[in-house]
């Protein structure tokens, strides 16, 4: 719970307020996964997969799944929603 809540803090003050699912979505279009791809992956339907991807390119103001990947790397979106996963985790070790 302490983890999810710091979480969603700190990314809805990153520029495109992304959901930590988004992210993960995110992370794996810019793997190249395809839609299918990352159903299995993340165990979600094709549709919702979708309805993410449609969020992402709405609050990234892109137009395509590429120009987000490419935004996506450009301001180290997902580096640093890896490390601020990596923080929590390590918070959370250290706090128990």
């Amino acid at each position: 719970m302490i983890e999810n809540n710091i979480k969603r803090n700190i990314l809805n003050k990153t520029e495109f307020c992304l959901t930590e699912r988004e992210i993960e979505i995110l992370k794996l279009i810019t793997e190249g996964k395809t839609n299918i791809e990352i159903a299995k992956n993340m165990n979600i339907s094709i549709h919702t997969v979708k309805a993410h991807i449609t969020n992402i390119l709405i609050k990234m103001d892109v137009k395509y799944r590429i120009q987000a990947a490419v935004k996506a790397i450009s301001e180290n979106i997902i580096n640093i929603w890896l490390q601020i996963k990596a923080y929590v985790v390590k918070l959370i070790y250290t706090t128990f």
